[in-house]
């Protein structure tokens, strides 16, 4: 899907079409064909391998400069229609007069950028348009995190009552989830900081593409340290939910403990009227032999034994 806005002098932001790109546009590649790739390649100018880099599921975050271009990527958070987590790479490609955003599915971070939401962001401001999607994908990461938060408590809540493998296999993919938030994470601080020592220091290559004022370089602090926090929460409940695995792999070991035990008691005390009425059926003289109520007596006399095991095992804690 390919679509381009530009932000308008009132405030607005115009759909348009591919032959009335202008200066300030606004690219958005979500999901794009190899025919729509190569129609912004030749509308811009740019090798179709910028573009496709951002494809590519595995894209590590990076910053590169290439023929007076820019690509920014990052690694925003996404949510599937099960609830699962995951992160992809989202490109951002500067021109001296465009700006692209490519990638590989539908992410609200991107969509939230529409007309509805056009007073708060100017396609034509490409510094501070950049930051605020950067800034909104940091905040997704914390609030992604608070379902992650919901969801592990109300696991948590379950195997209280019983522990089964659908609850643990939700944990399994919770914890997944959060190594990929804390790798993407610490990838984009990377790139973040790289990006204000590049502007610090007013580099040529990048002042000719992106102008950079002094609110810009100050939202572009205030991202470094939004993305930080998202990092060091993201780390804590990671760490937590490690310590809770482990803490429940312990309960279930010792659920496993208890049943043994409990199953190892009633096997000896079931053992004790089978040991007796086998002494009372050899064929040799017992005592009670010759009395009529003998079956009765050997009965009460197994009863007697399995109570008192039983009585033993209970106060020794094995039942």
């Amino acid at each position: 899907m390919l679509e381009i806005s530009k932000t308008q002098e009132d405030g607005t932001l115009k759909k348009l079409e591919l032959n009335e790109a202008v200066s300030g546009s606004w690219f958005n590649l979500i999901n794009p064909t190899h025919e729509e790739i190569q129609q912004v390649s030749l509308v811009l100018g740019l090798d179709e391998s910028f573009l496709n880099n951002s494809l590519d599921a595995d894209e590590l975050s990076r910053m590169d400069f290439e023929d007076g271009n820019l690509l920014v990527i990052i690694n925003v958070p996404v949510m599937d229609d099960d609830g699962n987590f995951d992160t992809l790479p989202l490109g951002l490609i500067f021109t001296p007069e465009s700006m692209i955003t490519v990638c590989s599915q539908e992410n609200k971070i991107i969509s939230s950028f529409n007309e509805d939401t056009a007073k708060f962001f100017d396609t034509r401001q490409k510094a501070n348009f950049m930051l605020s999607i950067l800034f909104r994908a940091a905040k997704f990461y914390l609030r992604y995190l608070s379902l992650i938060n919901k969801q592990t408590d109300n696991i948590e809540e379950s195997l209280r009552k019983t522990t089964n493998n659908k609850a643990l296999f939700q944990l399994m993919e919770i914890q997944k989830s959060l190594v990929y938030f804390t790798t993407a994470l610490k990838d984009n601080q990377l790139v973040l900081q790289k990006l204000l020592r590049v502007v610090n220091a007013n580099a040529a290559n990048l002042q000719s593409i992106l102008k950079f004022t002094e609110d810009d370089i100050d939202m572009l602090e205030d991202v470094i340290i939004e993305n930080k926090q998202a990092s060091e929460m993201v780390e804590m409940h990671r760490t937590i939910l490690e310590s809770m695995m482990d803490c429940l792999a312990s309960i279930i070991n010792n659920n496993l403990n208890l049943v043994m035990k409990f199953l190892a008691s009633i096997t000896i005390i079931m053992s004790i009227p089978t040991m007796i009425g086998s002494f009372w059926g050899m064929n040799v003289p017992m005592p009670f032999g010759e009395n009529s109520f003998g079956f009765m007596i050997v009965i009460l006399i197994s009863v007697l034994a399995t109570c008192v095991a039983a009585i033993f095992f209970n106060r020794k804690g094995m039942m």
